[in-house]
């Protein structure tokens, strides 16, 4: 019997946001339209979704996050990869770009700043979280 690769996210994100603004990152090499995104990467083996939005986002951007809601998850759109979508808050550090192979530089971005960076817009229940979480 094959395990399917359906059970779980193949590539979690986390949503960090902090002083009104949410942390985004640009990729060194863009994923067809996808240049600015989230700290996101691949769930390991015996890992959550919350521990790799976690990880991912310390090995790309230095910042020490911890989880405060599971928004959801999804096949994108534009990857057809499943993802899923972690709130978190800054518990320690700087975010910079940690992961020079991966990341070409790191933005907190004002919620009106979101459609000029994701001209395609965000996942539905992400919007809203941002839209509940960020003055605008």
């Amino acid at each position: 019997m094959t395990e399917t690769t359906t059970e779980k996210p193949g590539i979690s994100a986390a949503i960090i946001t902090d002083g009104g603004r949410v942390l985004m990152v640009r990729r060194r090499v863009k994923e067809g339209e996808l240049s600015w995104q989230f700290p996101a990467g691949g769930v390991e083996d015996g890992e959550t979704a919350e521990e790799a939005a976690v990880r991912e986002t310390l090995e790309e951007t230095g910042l020490t996050v911890k989880p405060v809601k599971y928004i959801g998850d999804r096949v994108h759109p534009k990857t057809g990869k499943f993802m899923a979508y972690t709130a978190c808050e800054v518990v320690s550090g700087t975010a910079t770009v940690a992961d020079e192979e991966e990341l070409d530089t790191v933005a907190w971005v004002r919620h009106e700043e979101i459609p000029g960076l994701v001209p395609y817009g965000l996942y539905g229940p992400v919007q809203a979280w941002l839209d509940e979480v960020l003055p605008h």
